[in-house]
């Protein structure tokens, strides 16, 4: 899953979000909203499930990488941001009767010591088939599980 550790203001609202930034709040736990992306979107609906390890990813950064661990606390469920007009992820074409956009609640698990950049991934062939690497776009990706376990082993031999 991927998040903005760096400030960027949308609608007059800063939308920055870190690894840091969830481990601070209430339980550790934050709602992942504002996924606008059908693709990602469908990921969080029907693929995420209760207990599933995620890779906290920083993006839009000078050194986009993985930064840590969250778990998934609260399956797939509407995203209510979509219907505030006044929230920076408003999307009008969502009604609460059809909603269009979903979400789902993580857990903070753990921190890396140090982010694992993109660069240093991109260096392991174990990961070159990797949708991260292969198409980095989309917020939302799925992982196996030999690539995740390959990125916790590469995070904790740093």
């Amino acid at each position: 899953m991927k998040a903005e550790p760096e400030t960027r203001i949308v609608k007059g609202v800063d939308v920055k979000f870190s690894i840091d930034d969830l481990s601070r709040m209430d339980n550790k736990t934050s709602p992942w909203d504002g996924v606008r992306n059908y693709e990602a979107r469908n990921i969080l609906r029907d693929k995420m499930k209760l207990g599933d390890k995620v890779l906290f990813y920083h993006s839009n950064c000078k050194a986009p990488g993985v930064a840590g661990i969250a778990s998934i606390v609260r399956e797939g469920y509407p995203d209510h941001t979509a219907f505030d007009p006044d929230h920076p992820y408003y999307d009008p074409k969502s009604v609460k009767e059809s909603p269009k956009w979903f979400m789902v609640d993580v857990k903070y698990e753990s921190k890396f010591n140090e982010v694992l950049t993109l660069a240093q991934l991109k260096m392991h062939g174990e990961l070159k088939e990797m949708a991260l690497i292969k198409r980095g776009r989309l917020s939302v990706q799925p992982v196996r599980k030999s690539e995740y376990d390959f990125i916790v082993n590469l995070a904790n031999n740093k």
